[in-house]
C-alpha cells in the first residue's frame, strides 16, 4: 500500500509548532509590532541570482503572477505607507530548493523596526530565537562575529583584502572542482566558503551573529558609512545552521535600481531569465521608506532546532513530494 498520504511531521512536531507560532505572536505584540498579511501571488519575480521565484500560469498558459519568494516587497510598500513596525508568518516559495534544509515551500519570519541600527537589530533576533529555541528553559549565549574574522579565524584569509587567486585556492583545497573555479566569480567563492567552511563551526551551544558581510553582497542592505567595504548585514547561525537574515535597509531608490541591474547582468552570467526589478518597490521607495531594518528568519529551521531534529521533513506536515 501507497504509505506518501502520511504527513513527515508528527504530533509532538505540529504541537510544538503552534506553541512557537503562538510565542512569536506575544514576543511582537509585547514590543507593539503589529501583525499584517500581504500576497502570495504577486506581480514581479525577484531579480536576486541566488533564488528562483515559481511562475503561475492560466489556463492560456499566460503568466498570472509569481509566488512570492520573501514579502519583503510588499511589507516595504506597507512602511512606505505609515504602516509603523510590522511582522508576518506566512508561507513563502522558491524553485528548485530541495534538500536536508530546504522545501520549494516553507514559511518565513519577517519582520520590520523603524529607526533600528544593526546592532538593534541583532539584539532583538538573538532574543527571539533564545525563546524559540529555549525548550528546557535555558537560554543560548549570544556572540557576535565580523564576517571577516569569522575568515580569519577558520580560513586564515580575509575576505575584504584577499585576492580572487586566494580565494579560489582556499575554494579548491575544500573542494570546490576545477570547472567551477575555473568561473567562479568573487562572490561566489565567498559563497561556497561560507556554505562548507564558516557557517557550518557556527553557533555550536551558542547563537552566533555574523555581520558585516562584503559590499558586494549587500543585497538590499545600506553600507556601513564608517567601513563601505562592508554592508550593515548580518545572519544569524545556531548549530551550524543558519536560520535568519537582517539588514538595515536600503531606502535609496536609484541605488537600488542599480542593485537590480546588476542583478538582472548577473542572471544573463548565470543562463537565468533577466527578471526586472519590481516596480512598485521601487515607486514606494521614490515615495520615501522610512529609515528601518529588518530581518528574515526561517521558522521551520528553528522549529528543526528545538525538536533535535536535522532534516526539514521532520518538522513539514507534507513536503513537496507528498504535498
Amino acid at each position: 500500500m501507497n504509505a506518501d498520504w502520511r504527513p513527515t511531521a508528527g504530533p509532538a512536531a505540529l504541537a510544538r509548532r503552534a506553541q512557537l507560532a503562538a510565542l512569536t505572536r506575544t514576543f511582537f505584540a509585547a514590543r507593539g509590532v503589529l501583525e499584517v498579511e500581504t500576497p502570495a501571488l504577486t506581480g514581479a519575480a525577484t531579480s536576486d541570482p541566488q533564488i528562483e521565484s515559481l511562475t503561475v500560469t492560466g489556463p492560456d498558459g499566460s503568466i498570472v503572477g509569481y509566488l512570492h519568494s520573501s514579502p519583503e516587497y510588499a511589507m516595504k510598500r506597507l512602511l512606505a505607507s505609515g504602516s509603523g513596525d510590522i511582522f508576518q508568518l506566512c508561507k513563502v516559495f522558491r524553485a528548485g530548493e530541495r534538500s536536508g534544509l530546504h522545501n520549494p515551500e516553507f514559511t518565513l519570519l519577517e519582520w520590520y523596526r523603524l529607526g533600528y541600527t544593526l546592532p538593534q537589530l541583532m539584539a532583538e533576533t538573538a532574543a527571539l530565537a533564545q525563546q524559540l529555541l529555549a525548550d528546557d528553559g535555558s537560554l543560548r549565549r549570544v556572540e557576535d562575529l565580523s564576517f571577516s574574522d569569522a575568515f580569519l579565524q577558520r580560513l586564515g584569509v580575509d575576505p575584504l583584502t584577499a585576492s580572487n587567486a586566494a580565494l579560489a585556492a582556499q575554494a579548491g583545497e575544500h573542494g570546490l572542482d576545477a570547472r567551477s573555479l575555473a568561473t567562479a566569480t568573487r562572490d561566489e567563492l565567498l559563497d561556497f566558503l561560507v556554505a562548507t567552511q564558516v557557517g557550518p563551526g557556527l553557533g555550536h551551544g551558542t547563537l552566533c551573529c555574523l555581520h558585516h558581510y562584503p559590499a558586494s553582497q549587500a543585497s538590499l542592505a545600506q553600507l556601513d558609512a564608517e567601513d563601505p567595504r562592508t554592508a550593515l548585514r548580518f545572519e544569524l547561525y545556531a548549530d551550524g545552521i543558519e536560520l535568519a537574515n537582517g539588514y538595515v535597509e536600503l531606502g535609496d531608490a536609484a541605488e537600488q535600481r542599480r542593485r537590480f541591474d546588476a542583478d538582472r547582468s548577473e542572471r544573463r552570467r548565470r543562463g537565468l531569465a533577466p527578471h526586472a526589478g519590481d516596480a512598485r518597490l521601487l515607486a514606494a521607495l521614490d515615495a520615501g521608506l522610512p529609515p528601518c531594518a529588518g530581518v528574515a528568519m526561517g521558522f521551520d529551521r528553528v522549529l528543526m532546532l528545538a525538536l533535535g531534529e536535522r532534516r526539514i521533513d521532520a518538522v513539514l506536515t507534507l513536503p513537496v513530494e507528498r504535498a
